[in-house]
């Protein structure tokens, strides 16, 4: 148990989070459901015969085929209404390669899908060292991509094929003994196809996902760089021209006034220096100081 939970404490599990993480957990899941629908399948079908002597007849035939049908090879017993004759009848096709195909292309995947999910949780630092990993990862994405698409549609094309090689009436249609006067063929059951629908689906499926995933692998890479759009960069902004002003002048603490009005720079207190101060003995200006009075003495 303590094993497993530094297992667990080492892997980056934030990985299955993101989109790169998640579509490859989709993938190897996905994967599973399409190869277990096509490769575990079996089915069968059941028709009678019922011939003029009704001691000749089978009213219970039952054919089985299944994956990797290839039903040239399977066949039923069908009384020949000639006494207790029985006649071996086949099948018709071999459908084999496009079911094995579309099988490999699933194990394959899920088996690629598995390992890459381990390394984005335990060695992500390895697989983005010099963008080795993402590249690597780009193009087996890409190739997967592909073979989806391919053994998906030609599956879809066996399996069709496969519908009509299975119906009962078809089969009826191709008996000898059903073709003499007074026999009498019925079918009894149809194959159960559903499964092999489902195979078909979750092979287009894969195709998305992979599809899909190829963006955010792509990104991974860094070749996306030379082609990205950066935002130009924002001009600094001046100041206004009045904030301008205001900022010299506050900071020189030079303030501009009027012509008219209280002129800066330097203003003496003259009161304080004795100038303009009102003549004691008459209205007469000048300085503001009186007279020595020991001048005409002297004289």
């Amino acid at each position: 148990m303590e094993v497993l939970n530094q297992v667990v404490a080492g892997g980056q599990f934030r990985m299955l989070k993101e989109p790169l993480g998640f579509l490859k957990l989709l993938e190897w899941l996905f994967a599973i459901f399409a190869f277990a629908t096509c490769g575990t399948y079996s089915g069968e079908f059941r028709l009678s015969v019922e011939c003029v002597n009704k001691s000749e007849s089978d009213l219970n035939i039952e054919v089985e085929f299944g994956y990797p049908f290839r039903l040239h090879q399977v066949y039923f017993d069908v009384p020949a209404c000639k006494g207790h004759e029985v006649e071996k009848v086949f099948l018709m096709g071999d459908y084999s390669s496009s079911a094995e195909f579309f099988v490999t292309i699933a194990v394959f995947a899920f088996l690629y899908s598995l390992a890459a999910t381990v390394v984005y949780l335990f060695m992500e630092n390895k697989y983005r060292e010099n963008n080795k990993g993402p590249m690597i990862d780009f193009v087996v994405t890409a190739v997967f991509a592909f073979m989806w698409l391919v053994s998906s549609c030609a599956w879809a094309k066996g399996l069709s094929d496969v519908k009509l090689a299975t119906d009962p009436d078809n089969v009826i249609e191709g008996l000898e003994v059903c073709k003499k006067e007074g026999n009498t063929c019925k079918e009894l059951k149809d194959p159960v196809i559903s499964g092999l629908n489902t195979s078909v689906v979750f092979g287009f499926l894969n195709l998305v996902l992979w599809t899909g995933n190829l963006w955010f692998v792509f990104k991974e890479t860094g070749w996306s760089a030379p082609f990205a759009k950066y935002p130009p960069a924002a001009p600094e902004k001046q100041p206004a021209p009045d904030t301008f002003a205001d900022s010299y002048n506050q900071g020189s603490g030079y303030v501009q006034q009027d012509a008219y009005g209280q002129q800066g720079g330097y203003q003496p207190e003259y009161s304080q220096q004795g100038y303009g101060q009102p003549d004691p003995y008459g209205p007469q200006g000048g300085y503001g100081q009186a007279a020595p009075t020991s001048f005409s003495n002297q004289m």
